[in-house]
């Protein structure tokens, strides 16, 4: 299977990155199948953080290699996606017992609704019910370097 990693430079070595700031599935290092989402990220971090050049880090991983660690997958961004990614945002998840979390990436269209519950402004299931119709790329969280060892580097490509 192949992710990608956007980015203002080259990572053939990923590593986990304490949290800078509150993300979805908490510290890890970050990855899309979808290449067209890691490209959009890819340039915005590179604006963002004005320099580098906007770059696609592209990494193999092997599904068989995934059945020996502790995964958690979210299928769709339901209750339990919700409750997930509402611990993280708010740092309340310190004993993630999970190597990989893969799930929908909370982008533009979803973070207002987040923001919103997380306010108290939308009942749990009124939140989810505006997410579930959002076509929503996926993330994988890399957690643990156990889990970091099962990607290999294939190369990047400046955009």
């Amino acid at each position: 299977m192949t992710l990608y990693h956007g980015s203002n430079v080259e990572v053939k070595c990923p590593k986990i990155r304490k949290n800078l700031r509150a993300l979805d599935f908490g510290a890890g290092f970050y990855l899309t199948s979808d290449r067209k989402q890691a490209e959009r990220w890819a340039r915005t971090v590179t604006k963002r953080r004005a320099s580098g050049a906007a770059m696609l880090n592209i990494y193999q991983v092997d599904k068989e290699r995934l059945s020996t660690i502790n995964v958690l997958k979210f299928e769709t961004a339901n209750a339990q996606w919700l409750d997930y990614v509402v611990s993280n945002r708010k740092e309340q998840n310190f004993n993630n017992p999970y190597d990989l979390v893969i799930g929908p990436i909370a982008n533009d269209s979803t973070l207002q609704v987040i923001d919103d519950y997380m306010d108290g402004k939308y009942t749990k299931e009124e939140a989810v019910k505006r997410l579930l119709p959002q076509n929503l790329t996926d993330q994988y969280a890399f957690l643990t370097e156990k889990a970091i060892e099962r990607l290999s580097f294939e190369g990047s490509e400046t955009l």
